[in-house]
C-alpha cells in the first residue's frame, strides 16, 4: 500500500501546528530508572483530558506514525496495537467516530482549526489533505491527526458538536451552521446530487446539508446512508436504501434529507443509532423504533421479514424506559434508565459462548459490570456498538468491551473474541468511547 511522505517538522503537543506534523520521540514520557517517584494530586487538581486509542494501525486510523513508518532502525511496524495507547492532543477532543478505517475527532474550541481526521482517504472522507510535494494531490492515508478545513462562515463563533464516520463518508455537526457532509456519495449519503463517475479522491467537496425544519441535534452515519435528528424530536434520512434503512418506505436512493415517517410519525425522539444496515430510535418515553435489515433477527419484535423500509414500534417486554439504544452490524443493545444492558440480533451478544442470536432482548447481568453488595450502585451509562462488538461505560467512567476482536479492536491485550463484557485497562475515567470495524477510540479524564 502506498504511504504519504510525512512532514519533517514535529508536532510537540499540538495538532494545530501542521497537517502532516510527526509528534517528536521527546514528546512522550519516558521511564527513569532509580528511586520509585511517587505522584500526589491535589484536591483542587483540575482534570486533564486525554484521547486513548486501539486496534488495527496500518490504515493510520490510530493517529501514530511510528507504528506504520518506524522512526529507527531497531524498530518494527506495529500493525495491531492491542492495548490502549495514549495520542497526544493539545485540544480537548470532545467527539470522536471511527469509520471502516479510518477516524475523525473534534474539539469544541472556537479556534480556527477544531476537527482532525486520520487514517484512509481515498474517498476524501477526511476532506482534501495536500500532499507535501504537490497542492493539487491529496493523500489518500493520512497517518497522523491532520486539520480538516471547514466551510464556515464564522469559524471562531462556531463550535463543532458532533462527528461520525460511515463506511467512507463524514458527517460534522456544528451548533450555529448545521451539518457538513464530505466523502463518498455514490448513494446520496452526504445529502447532495448524486454526479455520475464522479471522483472522490482528492475531492475539495465539503457540502452544508439544508433542508431540516428545525436544528439538527444528532447524526449518524450507517454504512451508506445518514440519520440526522432535530430539537423537534424529527428524523431525517438520506443515501442508501436498498435495506429499507433510510426508513422512507420505499428501497430506493434518496440523495436529500427526508423526514421519516412510518410509526415515528408525531413521535418525539431523543436518540438515534445506526452502524450497518440497520436504524434504531428512541423516543423521549423510553419507546424504542427500528427500521431497515433484519436478516439477523434486530427487527424480529416487529417483522417475520429481512427487511423494513419504514419504522415500526419494537415492543420490549421486561427492558423498562429505554434511554439508549446501539446498533451494529449483526447486533443490537438498548440501555434502560436503570443502567441494565439488554441486547439481541446474531454475532457474540456478552452471555457467553453459547448464545449467539436472539430475537428478543436477552439482560446482560449486572454483576458484569461490576455490581455487587458491595457496589450496588454501579450502573452503565453509555452503550456502543461496532460493526460486531460492543462497548458500555459505567458511571464510574469504566469501560467494558466484548465482541468479535478484530485485528485487536477491544483493547483487552490479546487477539481472542471475548464473550462476556471485559474491562479494558485505561488510566482515568472514560467520558465517552467510540467503535469502529476494527479500532476504537476512548475519550478520557485523569487526575494524574
Amino acid at each position: 500500500m502506498a504511504l504519504p511522505c510525512l512532514c519533517p517538522r514535529h508536532m510537540q503537543l499540538a495538532l494545530r501546528v501542521c497537517g502532516y506534523a510527526t509528534l517528536s520521540g521527546a514528546s512522550r514520557p519516558q521511564e527513569k530508572s532509580g528511586e520509585p517517584v511517587f505522584q500526589y494530586v491535589g484536591k483542587h487538581r483540575k482534570p486533564t483530558h486525554k484521547v486513548f486509542v486501539w486496534g488495527f494501525s496500518f490504515t493510520g486510523a490510530l493517529g501514530i506514525p511510528s507504528f506504520v513508518v518506524p522512526d529507527s532502525g531497531s524498530k518494527k511496524p506495529r500493525r495491531y496495537q492491542y492495548t490502549p495507547y495514549r495520542l497526544e492532543t493539545a485540544e480537548q477532543i470532545s467527539s470522536a467516530a471511527c469509520g471502516y478505517g479510518f477516524t475523525l475527532m473534534a474539539s469544541s474550541t472556537k479556534d480556527v482549526t477544531k476537527l482532525w481526521g486520520m487514517g484512509l482517504n481515498k474517498d476524501s472522507q477526511l476532506g482534501f489533505q495536500r500532499t507535501q510535494h504537490n497542492r493539487y494531490k491529496s493523500y489518500d492515508y493520512v497517518l497522523e491527526p491532520s486539520p480538516v478545513a471547514l466551510p464556515l462562515s464564522q469559524p471562531q463563533q462556531t463550535r463543532v458538536v458532533q462527528v461520525s464516520c460511515g463506511r467512507a463518508h463524514s458527517l460534522v455537526l456544528t451548533d450555529h451552521e448545521g451539518v457538513f457532509s464530505m466523502g463518498n456519495n455514490a448513494y446520496g449519503q452526504c445529502g447532495r446530487k448524486i454526479i455520475d463517475e464522479e471522483v472522490y479522491s482528492g475531492s475539495h467537496i465539503i457540502h452544508r446539508i439544508k433542508g431540516f425544519s428545525s436544528r439538527v441535534v444528532q447524526v449518524a452515519c450507517g454504512q451508506d446512508h445518514s440519520l440526522f435528528l432535530t430539537d423537534t424530536g424529527k428524523v431525517y434520512s438520506c443515501g442508501w436504501g436498498a435495506d429499507g434503512q433510510t426508513g422512507l418506505g420505499h428501497l430506493n436512493i434518496s440523495s436529500s434529507p427526508v423526514e421519516v415517517g412510518g410509526e415515528l410519525a408525531g413521535v418525539d425522539v431523543q436518540q438515534i443509532s445506526t452502524y450497518g444496515d440497520c436504524s434504531l430510535a428512541v423516543s423521549r418515553d423510553g419507546q424504542l423504533f427500528g427500521w431497515g435489515n433484519s436478516e439477523y433477527r434486530q427487527l424480529a419484535l416487529a417483522t417475520e421479514s429481512t427487511q423494513m423500509n419504514s419504522p415500526r414500534h419494537l415492543p420490549l417486554k421486561g427492558c423498562g424506559k429505554v434511554v439508549q439504544a446501539a446498533c451494529g452490524g449483526t447486533q443490537v443493545a438498548v440501555l434502560n434508565e436503570k443502567g441494565e444492558v439488554f441486547v439481541w440480533g446474531y454475532g457474540i451478544l456478552g452471555k457467553g459462548p453459547n448464545l449467539s442470536e436472539s430475537s428478543y432482548p436477552e439482560r446482560i447481568p449486572p454483576t458484569l459490570f461490576g455490581r455487587s453488595e458491595f457496589n450496588p450502585s454501579v450502573a452503565v451509562v453509555k452503550i456502543r456498538c461496532g460493526l460486531s462488538h460492543f462497548a458500555a461505560v459505567t458511571g464510574r467512567g469504566e469501560l467494558f468491551v466484548w465482541g468479535k476482536n478484530v485485528r485487536g479492536c477491544l483493547g483487552i491485550g490479546k487477539k481472542d473474541d471475548q464473550f462476556f463484557p471485559w474491562r479494558v485497562t485505561v488510566p482515568g475515567q472514560v467520558v465517552d468511547v467510540a467503535c469502529g470495524v476494527d479500532h476504537m477510540v476512548a475519550l478520557v479524564k485523569s487526575l494524574l
